[in-house]
């Protein structure tokens, strides 16, 4: 299968891809088509179990990788010391809904899923390009969760480099910790002065530097991003919507071929967007819910067909949806109007200059064929954590809980019935305050690691022995820098 890039500039093999992350011309590889999945194959994923998914689905777009070499990263990548759990736990909360818990792996967030396999994919990708005797440098910015599980993807990992930018005092104390704390010769990790959308826009600028990327090649060094503007991060989280739906299937709660709703935390649109190909491979879907936070410009698209970056930002209690450019979202545009590069280009320049840009009317009816957006403030959040605790004894995140609102917010207003699917991204423990507040109100303010005690006593619910042992480690990376000082951090890193 061959990768095209969203602005109409290349074309290249899936390994290609993967070892790239980005396009020359600073767009993104698609898939130039959508596989299949057959009944009978979806019908066997529940009963065969999520490696031998894995292999199936991703067997369809890694062309160019052997059979071999997949079932060899995917079983490693999902090793029972990894996820202990499996990479995705359905839970069901009602009749007509359940949670998709995706936060059973090594830093309890749905990256995982994605990251413990991006590394054999990335490394098994540089042996089948022109750069295979280069040394990989992986470069990623991070909301939260992206950079610790990048982090732990690749530390250690020959042949590679990690560099991560996260944005100083936009995580949660929880995720900083995690990342500052790593371990490992070939990671490093530097927050930035500023909000996550600076942290994205200076790796893209990073990206583009002909003048860096000259030094790379004279060094033995190319970029690849961990990110999910990277197609080896965004193809392995296609696998458990299909997982999903086939254990519903098996539950009893739908019928093979009936459509399910799936409703997604959502920031840089890549969770969603990875729902959105298993649609066009044969998933029957209703309607994906787009849920976000008070930076609610995704929504707002989705309602008006007019992406508006320029808008106050909003430090949340869900901090990995703090976004307001998501990069993900031109892939979607690009098949929602059948490849026209031309348009998606000019879209994107468009953002660039202005900060906004409209589709269309015609576009933004096929755009709301598929799509449904609500946002979620804070108040509202910690409500849902509280009823769907009291009503469920059922622990939720801040990012599951503005996707559980989302959800019913949806139901209401259109009185729809059928089965949904929510995605839980992340162990409630990563936000243990907001979370022990929701269910406290009058809980006093605390650090983020008696906060964590605090909320196993108040749930009952055990606490992860790496979680507890997070708050003894000691800092290794405590360098900030400001969004312009980005590119000379990264030739320091790599001494070039």
């Amino acid at each position: 299968m061959l990768y095209q890039s969203t602005r109409g500039g290349e074309t290249v093999e899936a390994a290609q891809a993967i070892a790239q992350g980005i396009a020359a011309d600073g767009g993104l590889f698609a898939p130039e088509t959508l596989p299949a999945v057959t009944p009978g194959e979806m019908e066997s994923f529940a009963a065969k179990g999520y490696i031998p998914a894995a292999e199936c689905i991703l067997r369809k777009y890694l062309t160019g990788y052997t059979d071999a070499e997949l079932k060899s990263a995917v079983r490693s990548a999902y090793r029972e010391d990894a996820f202990p759990d499996g990479p995705a736990v359905l839970k069901e909360l009602t009749e007509d809904a359940a949670v998709l818990e995706l936060w059973h792996g090594p830093t309890f967030a749905f990256k995982d899923v994605a990251l413990q396999l991006l590394p054999h994919l990335l490394t098994l990708a540089g042996g089948k390009t022109s750069e295979q005797k280069k040394e990989i440098v992986i470069l990623a910015a991070t909301s939260g969760d992206t950079g610790k599980a990048a982090l732990e993807g690749f530390a250690g990992v020959p042949g590679t480099k990690i560099i991560v930018f996260y944005p100083q005092a936009g995580v949660s104390v929880v995720q900083e910790r995690q990342m500052t704390t790593q371990k490992g010769d070939n990671v490093a990790v530097l927050a930035v002065k500023g909000n996550f959308d600076d942290a994205q826009a200076g790796v893209k600028r990073i990206f583009n530097d002909r003048r860096l990327a000259g030094r790379l090649e004279e060094n033995g060094l190319f970029f690849s991003s961990a990110n999910s503007i990277n197609w080896g991060r965004l193809a392995p989280q296609i696998v458990y919507y299909f997982y999903a739906y086939a254990l519903a299937v098996k539950n009893g709660r739908v019928k093979a071929g009936e459509k399910v709703d799936f409703a997604v935390p959502t920031g840089n649109f890549g969770n969603i967007l990875a729902g959105f190909y298993a649609l066009g491979m044969g998933l029957p879907v209703g309607r994906f819910i787009c849920a976000s936070n008070a930076n609610n410009v995704l929504a707002d698209f989705i309602n008006t067909g007019r992406y508006d970056r320029k808008r106050a930002f909003h430090k949340t209690i869900s901090p990995s949806m703090d976004i307001l450019v998501s990069s993900n979202l031109e892939r979607l545009l690009y098949h929602l109007t059948g490849k026209d590069a031309p348009a998606v280009s000019g879209w994107m320049k468009l953002l660039a200059r202005d900060g906004c840009y409209d589709i269309g009317a015609e576009n933004k009816k096929t755009l709301q064929k598929y799509f449904s957006g609500y946002w979620v403030d804070d108040g509202a959040t910690q409500k849902t954590i509280a009823e769907t605790f009291a009503r469920h004894k059922y622990l939720m995140d801040t990012h599951t809980a503005v996707a559980w609102k989302a959800c019913a917010d949806h139901r209401r207003q259109t009185g729809g019935a059928g089965y949904t699917i929510v995605l839980s991204t992340a162990s409630p423990f990563k936000f243990a305050l907001p979370v022990l507040k929701a269910l406290n109100p009058d809980a006093p303010d605390m650090d983020a690691f008696a906060a964590i005690e605090g909320l196993s006593e108040l749930s009952g619910l055990k606490i992860p022995e790496a979680m507890r042992e997070l708050g003894h480690l000691p800092v290794l990376h405590d360098k900030a820098v400001a969004v312009e000082q980005m590119t000379g951090a990264v030739r320091d890193v790599l001494a070039i």
